[in-house]
């Protein structure tokens, strides 16, 4: 248990941060699995638009410091490649 001032200060930002970064990535999961859900029905129209709904999500994620710009950059490219894939439909 914290004994100094500075130190239980310490353990209340790190339980907020902690609670809005567990937040921020559960969202961004949200998205990529709307994404992913698209892609397996082999809808594209829908895919893409999930897509486009997902990467604003994924860039804050980035910027906040909850991923890495590198994960980010991979996820966004591999998803973008498995939705070109897909045959169009006529």
């Amino acid at each position: 248990m914290a004994n100094t001032a500075s130190a239980r200060k310490r353990i209340r930002q790190t339980a907020k941060r902690t609670a809005r970064n567990r937040a921020r990535r559960s969202r961004v999961r949200t998205f990529l699995r709307k994404v992913e859900q698209a892609i397996a029905a082999g809808r594209k129209e829908e895919a893409l638009a999930a897509l486009r709904a997902a990467q604003p999500e994924l860039q804050r994620a980035c910027s906040k410091g909850v991923l890495h710009r590198n994960t980010v950059a991979r996820k966004l490219s591999r998803l973008s490649a498995r939705i070109k894939a897909i045959p169009a439909q006529s």
